[in-house]
């Protein structure tokens, strides 16, 4: 039973891995992540102000200043589209293709306009016509772009390589590059030799914009305010929030060009290529981030997994070792006391007297190896723990930062109330951490397995008197059945399926070694409390 039940519970872990979020696209974005984004959006909307009196000021012509920019400018919207394929290949998701199809559209035509620009490398550029074809690039660029985001915008929800049109990830990743870079190729081709055939934006190399010109640039900022707000209305992740940052921080770019007429070398002109500077290194600087700190957390969850898991084996194998060796000796005695009894039985007259002493030995050897099964939990016993003052606000926020992605998997909010300037505690921090993390995840599977409409948890902590630190952790799941509330703290007894009956039994064993006390102090239809109490 005890190794049909870890095997259970090994499968059960196994396929949650399968759900767990290892790629930026399907975590939410926290509060932190939100204020940090609505930060950089103000100050970019701040500068724009500051800039816009001082727009059409014309200053000096750097003609290495777009070949520079362009070319970092580049190279960041390639290595973003690469992070993208990358997470593509962990988490099949059709939108991550059309995301990094945008930043392949952005870098390449951010080089092509470099090379077509007049004066970056040659002086009517080293492609197109000289004033023109740099603007049809730049019209391209962010044609193609905005319109690879709003696919992403439509399509994010679909995740699964059986949806793809192609079976492998990386044959839809091959796929998907040699259409983007065959559609780069004829649409350049189009804009740099056919350029008698379609309308001109300067009537020279840097001063008078046409009207037409104009009107494209209004265009652009509409179809930007359009991906903007379907991403909106859709917004649901880490990954959905940096790309609208993305978007508004091109808004600059295009307002200058209606304003200001896109004059070239005018102290706006500078400015909207930096805005697009700024733009195309905001979602590489994420992903780089992000990609380490989910490393970061994925890598103190296995490590918690592995140490668990070997505790788990460990208690388990010296548990049932134990059974089988001291339980020998009352059922050797059993068998040797029922073959006197038959004996006895076989005697004539038969002798009362000896066959009710060997029942009764029976009966003794019996209540001695119950005796033993219920001694079972002293084995669970570890050596002296490493306690030092640690403080419980911290190690609850640990505990949250470990299970955070299973929360988003099942869909469960949690909300915290930790009291300020909370007195330390003289405890092991690692010990202490695993009683918090299983009371937590018990909490995550009891509102997983019910009917619970509300899905949530409630964490506090609190000075619970002079001498004692109180943590609370309350949930919405169905609660525990009356006949059980007694046996939930006993080795060997769960409620799960899956379960095995060890978490609470030694979570329990863990506090009381510290001196403090872990109860169920509420039960219902509606959920859950479990306090956890320490002395100070």
């Amino acid at each position: 039973m005890l190794w049909s039940g870890l095997t259970e519970r090994n499968t059960r872990v196994k396929e949650q891995a399968q759900d767990f979020p290892l790629v930026i696209a399907t975590m939410p974005a926290t509060d932190r992540q939100t204020k940090i984004a609505v930060g950089i959006v103000s100050v970019l909307t701040l500068a724009a102000a500051v800039m816009a009196p001082f727009a059409s000021i014309q200053v000096g012509r750097i003609d290495a200043f777009i070949p520079v920019l362009q070319t970092v400018v580049s190279v960041a919207d390639l290595i973003t589209a690469t992070l993208l394929f990358a997470q593509f290949s962990i988490q099949p998701q059709p939108a991550l293709l059309a995301l990094a199809s945008a930043y392949i559209f952005s870098g390449s035509f951010a080089f092509l306009q470099t090379l077509a620009f007049p004066g970056g490398y040659a002086p009517a550029g080293l492609i197109g016509d000289g004033p023109n074809s740099p603007a049809w690039i730049y019209v391209l660029w962010h044609t193609t772009f905005t319109a690879a985001v709003l696919v992403y915008a439509l399509s994010k929800d679909r995740i699964g390589a059986g949806k793809l049109p192609v079976r492998s990830t990386m044959a839809a990743i091959i796929v998907t590059v040699a259409g983007v870079l065959a559609t780069i190729a004829v649409l350049t081709w189009i804009v740099t030799t056919k350029t008698e055939y379609i309308p001109s934006f300067f009537t020279d190399d840097i001063r008078v914009q046409t009207r037409f010109g104009n009107q494209v640039n209004l265009a652009l900022w509409l179809w930007g305010a359009t991906a903007l707000a379907v991403l909106l209305s859709r917004r649901r992740t880490m990954l959905d929030l940096w790309v609208m940052v993305t978007l508004l921080a091109y808004m600059p770019n295009f307002l200058v060009a209606i304003i200001g007429s896109s004059i070239r070398f005018t102290i706006g002109w500078y400015a909207a290529r930096c805005f697009v500077l700024v733009a195309s290194c905001m979602l590489l600087s994420v992903l780089l981030v992000e990609t380490m700190l989910l490393y970061s957390r994925l890598a103190s969850a296995i490590m918690l997994q592995r140490r668990e898991r070997t505790n788990r084996l460990l208690s388990v194998e010296a548990a049932t070792a134990a059974i089988a060796h001291e339980i020998k000796q009352p059922l050797a005695a059993m068998s040797l006391n029922s073959d006197a009894a038959l004996e006895c039985l076989k005697a004539t007259p038969v002798d009362l007297e000896d066959l009710r002493s060997c029942l009764m030995e029976v009966k003794n050897d019996n209540s001695r190896a119950n005796e033993i099964v219920e001694g079972v939990r002293a084995l669970f016993k570890t050596t002296a723990p490493q306690r030092t003052m640690i403080d419980v606000n911290l190690v609850a926020r640990e505990v949250l930062k470990m299970v955070e992605n299973e929360l988003h998997v099942h869909g469960v909010s949690i909300s915290t109330v930790f009291q300020e300037d909370l007195p330390q505690v003289r405890a092991d921090q690692i010990q202490l951490q695993q009683v918090i993390l299983n009371v937590v995840r018990n909490a995550i599977d009891a509102i997983t397995a019910g009917p619970a409409t509300i899905k949530a948890i409630r964490l506090t902590t609190a000075h619970a008197g002079k001498s004692v630190i109180s943590i609370r952790i309350q949930d919405s799941g169905p609660g525990i059945a009356a006949e059980n509330e007694t046996q939930i703290f006993e080795s060997f007894f769960s409620t799960k399926p899956s379960g095995m009956g060890l978490g609470l039994s030694i979570s329990r064993r863990i506090i009381e070694d510290h001196g403090g006390k872990l109860r169920l102090t509420e039960t219902s239809s509606k959920g859950c409390l479990f306090e956890i109490t320490l002395p100070l």
